[in-house]
């Protein structure tokens, strides 16, 4: 079993910065695929960002456009995600999940089989 706290949501302005918390129990962030992945109102969750195992990335090019970088800490067992230039269409809840094991990079939400409660994120304009 993995267990997933978000941290660090709330509401910002347009243009302005968040950082993401996501703490991790029962397995090393460092031998799991940690993912980003965010849901709008009336919409499905989508993927954002990923770091696996080896540390490689991954990111949804589109949404993303190089604004959130992905990162992790290995002796806090935590990962993180810093949204730069934030925009009123990022307005989301924001979900940590995990896919346990030395696997490619997860990029759909059916991938992640555990998932953080998430924490709101709200951009006005």
């Amino acid at each position: 079993q993995v267990q997933l706290v978000e941290s660090g949501g709330g509401l910002v302005q347009a243009g302005g910065s968040l950082r993401l918390s996501c703490a991790a129990s029962g397995r090393t962030v460092s031998s799991t695929n940690m993912g980003w992945l965010r849901q709008a109102p009336g919409k499905g969750r989508e993927f954002i960002a990923a770091i696996n195992w080896n540390g490689g990335r991954a990111y949804d090019t589109d949404s993303v456009q190089g604004r959130f970088t992905i990162s992790r800490d290995n002796a806090k067992n935590t990962v993180y995600l810093q949204m730069n230039s934030l925009k009123p269409e990022d307005t989301a809840v924001y979900f940590c999940a995990a896919s346990p094991g030395f696997v490619r990079i997860r990029k759909t939400p059916d991938e992640y089989p555990y998932w953080g409660q998430g924490t709101q994120v709200t951009v006005s304009s």
